[in-house]
């Protein structure tokens, strides 16, 4: 895999909701890279920027929300200013969003071969029937059994989970350069979920595909992502290789994450939990803003920390990082 050129390139990202009450940082300054089959896991709690980012690489944020600041540089190319028009061609054909509510794809009063033929043909000069084909094989291909009369159903006729299938198909459908899957396997059963995680590698290994996965699920995230980018409060607190990161986190934060899935607590004893709930974008301050919920906090917190890079391939952005055992 070629690492000179990155699929997608992250550069001081700053999405800001501009509101009466005030100016929320959702995206305050992130920077990463995707290189071509890659899969990079973007974790963290709800709130804490992950899917505004997902949304503002695909120039779908709405007012009062704006980027303020950054570059996003997809294959060469800002997307950041682009005409309407250029991220029309991008969007579905060579960067595809799986929201995590299916019917954000699905129209409810059309058909899905209606809707997933459309789909093609908008970015593809093909006929109607190669179109077909390609929708049932793509439906096939996330495990929905007999795709021919599927096609010919409506979405309300389709289970939750069965809806999300679909639109994880519409998303392959044009084999794009990057995929953002945002929670795309929260309503799924653990055994299509397994299914989905499966094709989604396969798909990057073997077409060259980039792809976000979105989630705050570590379980998911262990077995799926080469590489972590762990957010807090619009920030990107920690990041590097995904084994790395998991058996030996630095952040507080990540710590913390990692020490509250059930299974690395004992038998018979409490559930570990972070302290505290998370903060308002609204008055976040100028330090560290997991400073009111760490245990390591002192006066240094009430400044912002810079990222440092303890180990080649990580990055944390702490005062008082999580390294007695690194």
């Amino acid at each position: 895999m070629s690492q000179s050129q990155p699929t997608l390139q992250i550069e001081d990202l700053k999405t800001h909701f501009l509101t009466k009450a005030g100016d929320v940082k959702a995206v305050d300054g992130i920077s990463f890279n995707v290189n071509k089959g890659e899969v990079l896991g973007l974790v963290g709690e709800s709130g804490c920027g992950k899917s505004v980012t997902g949304f503002s690489i695909m120039g779908l944020i709405d007012h009062p929300g704006k980027i303020v600041g950054g570059r996003i540089i997809f294959n060469g190319t800002d997307l950041v200013g682009l005409a309407e028009t250029e991220m029309r061609k991008i969007r579905g054909r060579k960067i595809a969003l799986i929201f995590q509510d299916p019917m954000m794809t699905l129209n409810p009063v059309l058909r899905i071969d209606t809707q997933m033929i459309e789909a093609i043909q908008a970015h593809e000069n093909v006929s109607r029937k190669v179109a077909r084909l390609r929708a049932r094989d793509a439906l096939g291909q996330v495990g929905i059994p007999s795709p021919d009369e599927r096609l010919r159903a409506y979405p309300h006729q389709f289970s939750g989970g069965m809806r999300q299938r679909v639109a994880i198909a519409i998303a392959l459908l044009n084999k794009p350069d990057l995929i953002i899957a945002d929670e795309p396997t929260t309503a799924l059963d653990v055994t299509i979920q397994a299914q989905i995680l499966y094709e989604a590698q396969k798909l990057c290994r073997d077409t060259g595909t980039a792809m976000i996965w979105i989630t705050h699920d570590l379980t998911v995230v262990a077995g799926l992502a080469d590489r972590i980018c762990v957010m807090y409060a619009g920030r990107i607190v920690e990041k590097g290789g995904i084994d790395e990161v998991l058996d030996d986190p630095f952040h507080p934060y990540t710590y913390g994450l990692i020490g509250s899935v059930p299974s690395r607590n004992k038998r018979g004893s409490p559930l570990y939990q972070i302290p505290g709930m998370t903060p308002s974008l609204l008055k976040l301050g100028s330090g560290c803003a997991f400073r009111e919920r760490c245990s390591r906090a002192d006066e240094a917190c009430k400044n912002m920390p810079q990222a440092t890079k303890p180990k080649p391939g990580r990055e944390v952005r702490c005062f008082h990082p999580h390294l007695e055992t690194s």
